[in-house]
């Protein structure tokens, strides 16, 4: 297991504070700039005129779109760099603690039961709360029983709940018929869709509360990246402070699955590219992932919009093509500066 490499800074440097202007810069330009990237152009005078296609399209459709693909994006990019700091392993994602395996088996059980609202919303949304939330009282009612929780029992839990969730999964997806089994594909690549002002906004409200929260015990997970004894003999309350971080971590991946899909991929390579290229201080860690992450999904969005037009290319499987080998190369980058 490879270790997270952090140690507890004493002081945010005036140089790493600086260096959170180009992930928000980069968030903010995103906001701006990609609801203006589709399919097909769009005036600007026809949309400051409120005239139709222009407008309904820049406001309903590519404005939401791109705002749900910020927040989820850097949802699960905070999520992924929480889990990494929980487990002190580089290699953990969103997916790791079991979560998103128990939302994607319920978005793919109302998938395979032919669904499509349950109480006025899409019933893949229901479903994959239900699954997130019933992995989550699991888990947690489990642990308050023994009256002890550790990053290493967690690490146990989520392999074994992703164990049982990807057979259920596999095993519906067997019995569902073609054109379910086609549905259930697309949905586990993970795509971002045009949605109500009203979901992006209590999406929102979520994802920024528990993002506050998270980032205001920052030092409390520097101290936890040396080591759980560590961390206690400094005065942090460990099994409390695991046992928040599961759960904020646990809402923020549900929250953004249930809207867009598995995207995980995102979890894993915007912690580890801002940690090498940035600070690992979660101090400064953990906003530039949530601000880089959420561009970076809604720029994959953007680009699987327009390069095989009309048609598109999910975001996941965008932010993977792209991702992965900007990964690798980074890492090779990075062992061969060491070599020298």
């Amino acid at each position: 297991m490879d270790l997270v490499s952090m140690t507890p800074y004493a002081h945010v440097t005036s140089a790493a504070r600086r260096s959170l202007v180009l992930p928000i810069g980069a968030f903010i330009a995103a906001a701006i700039l990609l609801p203006w990237v589709g399919p097909g152009p769009i005036s600007v005078s026809r949309v400051l005129h409120h005239q139709a296609p222009d407008y309904a399209i820049l406001i309903q459709l590519r404005i939401t779109r791109t705002l749900l693909a910020l927040v989820a994006g850097g949802a699960l990019s905070l999520a992924g760099s929480l889990f990494q700091a929980m487990l002190r392993d580089a290699l953990a994602t969103p997916y790791t603690l079991g979560i998103s395996a128990g939302a994607s088996l319920g978005a793919v059980a109302a998938i395979a039961a032919g669904w499509q609202m349950m109480w006025g919303i899409p019933a893949t949304w229901v479903g994959a709360l239900a699954g997130a939330f019933a992995v989550l009282t699991l888990v947690i009612g489990g642990f308050s029983k023994r009256g002890q929780i550790s990053a290493f029992s967690l690490l146990l839990t989520g392999i074994a709940i992703n164990s049982v969730c990807m057979a259920c999964i596999i095993i519906l997806g067997g019995f569902a018929g073609m054109s379910r089994t086609f549905s259930i594909a697309r949905w586990l690549i993970g795509s971002v869709d045009s949605t109500s002002y009203t979901s992006l906004s209590v999406l929102s409200i979520v994802v920024l509360g528990l993002a506050a929260l998270i980032m205001t015990q920052a030092r409390s997970w520097n101290l936890l990246a040396v080591g759980e004894q560590w961390a206690a003999s400094r005065g942090v309350r460990v099994p409390t402070l695991l046992r928040t971080g599961y759960i904020a971590g646990s809402i923020l991946v549900a929250g953004a699955i249930a809207l867009t899909g598995p995207i995980g991929f995102v979890g894993l390579i915007v912690p580890h590219l801002v940690r090498s290229r940035i600070s690992p201080d979660h101090r400064i860690l953990l906003p530039s992932v949530f601000f880089f992450g959420g561009a970076l999904l809604a720029l994959c969005d953007s680009v699987g919009r327009i390069v095989m037009r009309p048609a598109e290319i999910p975001a996941g499987a965008v932010l993977a093509l792209i991702g992965g080998p900007y990964l690798v190369w980074t890492i090779r980058q990075r062992r061969s500066s060491e070599e020298i």
